[in-house]
């Protein structure tokens, strides 16, 4: 079992065109993300921490990001452009801020102004309990828990086989 201390900037850097091959076999614990302790980023919208359980029966799409990680430029749109198109038919997008200054992540946020739920985990707690190896990373959870899909790093090209996956998943029941 490979335990994933903390990557360095420069290590995520690096990483962040890697990708990584669909993992159909990964179940995530219940409560992972609520025992992690992740808080929303604006205060206005601030709740508790985030139990996955209470997603049961959505498809999750959840992305680790940070400010300075060019690719998460590009994906944001794309996140939001997921998230209005398919909500209705049961994704949750789920964006999980790696930064050390929250005041980079939100200086990144109010360049793209999001609507899905942005939380901030700054020690990397949740991105160890993934594996988070490169930025972006996205894990892609089917409404029966299981974690289905990995992509490491995004490009331009990326956006359809990756909606093609999201719309595989919101017709599985």
């Amino acid at each position: 079992m490979q335990i994933l201390i903390a990557l360095s900037d420069f290590r995520r850097r690096r990483a962040c065109e890697r990708r990584e091959p669909v993992n159909a076999t990964r179940k995530w614990a219940p409560g992972v993300l609520l025992a992690c302790g992740l808080f929303l980023l604006n205060a206005s919208h601030a709740s508790g921490p985030l139990d996955l359980n209470e997603l049961r029966g959505r498809v999750i799409y959840l992305d680790f990001w940070a400010s300075w990680c060019a690719p998460c430029r590009q994906s944001f749109p794309w996140l939001q452009a997921m998230k209005n198109a398919y909500e209705r038919q049961g994704l949750t997008v789920i964006a999980v801020n790696l930064d050390h200054n929250r005041s980079d992540a939100e200086r990144f946020l109010q360049r793209f102004h999001p609507d899905f739920d942005v939380r901030f985990d700054p020690q990397g707690v949740v991105a160890q309990q993934f594996k988070v190896a490169g930025m972006p990373t996205s894990v892609v959870i089917d409404r029966h828990g299981l974690q289905r899909f990995v992509h490491i790093g995004f490009r331009p090209a990326d956006r359809a086989p990756y909606a093609e996956e999201v719309r595989q998943l919101l017709e599985e029941r």
